[in-house]
């Protein structure tokens, strides 16, 4: 395990024992409203266990610790919502500049049977190097997306025209502590606000943490 690995991993063991006092809210309202929907304290923090690309390694949530990470649930073989998406959120992290290396962007797919490791690593490496593919089996699937309220459905069938693939399009946004600050509804529109998610992103990058946490990271 590397350094960086154990200190994001401290980290996330730190804030998850903190109350939800201490996550930024004073200074999110000084700093005005975002562009996205505050979803602070209402919804739960990062938790997972997963297959990631590029190799099929078992990841957890502690290895997103210090980073920005956004959280998206679909399916590589999406003809529209998906590579729309992913192609806006692409758009919006090649205008953060420098805090683009802060930044993870975890696609979890919602039809684990035809996404398998080697069709997903193509896949979100078109997007990007930030881009993630995740797979879990279907009780770490189930338990993800009860966590975060995501509702899918999948239809198989050997036709590939009747297989039916239904998914929330909305992207969760993490801050560097894993907890849930931001729901984003627009990058699946026609409208999307790029420059929005671009600026809500820096910003959280740019967040300095309150409290305990704050001195525990300077010592870490």
């Amino acid at each position: 395990m590397t350094g960086a690995l154990k200190r994001r991993q401290a980290l996330a063991l730190a804030a998850a024992a903190l109350p939800v006092a201490t996550l930024p809210r004073a200074a999110a309202r000084a700093a005005g409203p975002w562009h996205d929907i505050d979803v602070t304290g209402t919804s739960p923090s990062l938790d997972l266990t997963m297959q990631a690309t590029p190799e099929g390694q078992t990841v957890f949530q502690a290895n997103y610790a210090g980073y920005v990470t956004m959280l998206y649930f679909g399916y590589t073989f999406c003809p529209d919502v998906c590579p729309l998406t992913m192609q806006n959120v692409a758009t919006a992290l090649a205008k953060t500049g420098k805090a683009a290396k802060d930044i993870r962007f975890l696609f979890v797919t919602v039809d684990p049977k035809r996404d398998t490791i080697p069709v997903l690593k193509p896949y979100v490496s078109v997007f990007g190097p930030d881009f993630v593919g995740l797979r879990g089996d279907a009780d770490q699937l189930e338990l993800l997306t009860k966590r975060f309220r995501i509702a899918y459905s999948v239809t198989p069938s050997s036709d590939p025209a009747k297989y039916e693939v239904t998914h929330s399009s909305a992207i969760y946004v993490f801050d560097r502590q894993l907890n849930a600050r931001l729901l984003v509804p627009s990058m699946a529109s026609k409208t999307p606000d790029i420059d929005g998610l671009a600026a809500d992103l820096v910003r959280l990058v740019n967040e300095r943490p309150l409290g305990w946490f704050g001195w525990l990271r300077g010592m870490v």
